[in-house]
């Protein structure tokens, strides 16, 4: 099912949750099903809140909630970054609920390779050394749908941006997994999108902030308050207002790591 289907967040919000699998590599409990109702059927990930691993600086039993945070802004914003995404009851209680990206294996947005095979239209991030000593370099491409992206993580204070949470749609579009991490009051954002520090924001992200503020004015902040503390919505403002402010994309605050490990 295509994930920008209309019919999708009415089947997320009510469709019964059939659960076939689990993702054992994520940190979290992190299940795989199917989602039906009235002859409709998608695949889904479900997070119940109750297997949620207690963090030492994020709030316990909040990461559901910050996913769906993380949705609203994405699309008041009309970035749509973020999968279709809702809090709700499910087998194992209270939790998230996200259509399933199916990806397209043949288009890539980040990577680690060789100094020399960093593709034309791609930009360098980090250099390294491999398990065998050998140079690499974490690249990203620099497309309109990634600086959207590095964008989105900027307002969310995303601190868990991995290469493998950056997912190309069978459907064409980009879309971004795992966004329990973020909305956190103090600076968090952890990325391997930083190729694009110092660079203008293009006319395109700064009317998606414009209109993401607009919103935060018009009932949005409210709607967010639902999921996060007052004051994190708070700072949710701040941040958008300051992007918009500098006109550009940040540099790593220097308080603390400013890439996620692993990085995929």
């Amino acid at each position: 099912m295509d994930p920008r289907d209309p019919a999708v967040p009415e089947l997320l919000l009510h469709g019964q949750i059939d659960v076939t699998g689990r993702l054992v590599d994520a940190s979290n409990a992190t299940l795989f099903g199917t989602i039906s109702a009235d002859g409709v059927e998608a695949q889904c990930v479900y997070k119940p809140v109750r297997g949620e691993r207690p963090l030492w600086d994020f709030p316990d039993g909040t990461l559901a909630g910050r996913e769906v945070a993380s949705f609203l802004v994405s699309e008041a914003a009309g970035f749509h970054v973020v999968p279709p995404t809702v809090l709700r009851p499910g087998p194992f209680g209270p939790g998230m609920v996200q259509i399933w990206v199916d990806t397209d294996d043949e288009r890539e947005y980040v990577d680690v390779v060789a100094p020399k095979k960093v593709q034309q239209g791609w930009i360098g991030v980090l250099r390294a050394r491999g398990d065998r000593g050998e140079p690499a370099v974490l690249a990203h491409a620099d497309t309109p749908e990634l600086r959207r992206m590095a964008a989105f993580d900027v307002v969310v204070n995303n601190a868990d941006r991995k290469g493998g949470h950056v997912l190309a749609g069978t459907d064409g579009n980009l879309y971004g997994c795992d966004h329990g991490l973020t909305l956190h009051v103090e600076e968090k954002l952890r990325t391997v999108l930083w190729g694009f520090v110092g660079q203008a924001l293009s006319a395109d992200v700064v009317e998606a902030l414009e209109k993401l503020r607009a919103g935060l004015d018009g009932g949005l902040a409210e709607t967010i308050g639902e999921h996060v503390a007052r004051r994190e919505v708070r700072t949710l403002i701040a941040r958008v207002d300051g992007l918009l402010a500098a006109g550009c994309y940040p540099e790593p605050s220097g308080h603390g790591p400013a890439i996620p490990w692993p990085a995929f």
